[in-house]
Formats: C-alpha cells, structure tokens, sequence
C-alpha cells in the first residue's frame, strides 16, 4: 500500500473513534442531566396521553395503588388518586428510584377515570411490559407488571 492510502486509513480509523467518543458523551450527558425539553411541553399533556376526568366513585377492579415489587425501593406504594404519576431518578418525579438503569424521567402512568396508562418518556433503557417494550402510550390493568431497569411496578386494587 501507498503512503498516501495509509495516510487515508489513519485518519478515518481518527475520525470513526472520534465519533464514538462523543456519541458516549452525548448519552451520558443525556442520562446525568435528562434530555431537553420544551417549557410549553410541559405544560400541556402529551396528545396521546389521555385526558384528567372529572372525580368520581371509585368503581369495582379500579386499581387503587401503584405498587414497587422489586428492585431497590421494593414495598413502596403510592395511592392513585388519578393524578400522573412520573417515576424516574430525577428529583422532580413522583416516585423517585434508585436504579442505575432507570433514566432521570423514566415513565409516567396517566388515567382517564376508567383506565391507567403506562407510557415511556424517552428514557436510554425502555420501559417493558413482559418482553415487550413500550413505545406508545399502553393501556395497563391491576396486577401487569412494568418494568424499567431493574424496578418492577404493578397497579393492584
């Protein structure tokens, strides 16, 4: 081979481990300080999410607690009272867990008065529901099992 070949290869091998440098610097950025998001994003609901209902009687088989079955925080209930419920590691979420392998705002659980609904915030490791990953807004029911990272979670009546 030439010198001006080798040359070529050298600073493609250069530029290729740069790249993955900084895509590792990008990941890790966005997991120790959570991806960006839109001031009105927030105030308003995902146009997916469903929409907050009126209260009234609870019905029978309507889950009443979100409940931690394994991992680190593993006990830990939180009565549903039909507001959002946010887990993740950030301060600013509902249920805060301590799980390497969940994101700052992992997840939410919305309700429309009738039902709940899991659905991922974007986080680096997914949210699953068995075997299958969440990508959309997901209608759960008492005694499914939501897991991210190594966090379990259930609705329970």
């Amino acid at each position: 081979m030439s010198e001006f070949t080798l040359t070529l290869i050298k600073f493609g091998f250069l530029a290729l481990l740069w790249i993955f440098v900084l895509s590792i610097v990008s990941v890790i950025r966005s997991d120790l300080f959570g991806a960006r998001v839109d001031p009105g994003q927030l105030a308003k609901e995902s146009p997916r999410a469903p929409k907050q209902p009126k209260q009234s009687k609870r019905r029978r088989g309507v889950p009443t607690q979100l409940v931690i079955t394994e991992g680190s925080n593993a006990g830990q209930t939180l009565p549903l009272s039909g507001e959002t419920i946010t887990l993740g590691r950030g301060t600013d979420t509902t249920i805060r867990l301590d799980d390497d392998y969940v994101s700052s705002r992992h997840a939410r659980f919305v309700t429309n008065g009738e039902e709940w609904f899991v659905e991922d915030m974007g986080s680096t490791n997914g949210t699953y529901i068995g075997s299958s990953r969440v990508t959309r807004t997901t209608v759960i029911n008492a005694g499914t099992a939501v897991r991210m990272g190594k966090t379990v979670v259930e609705l329970r009546k």
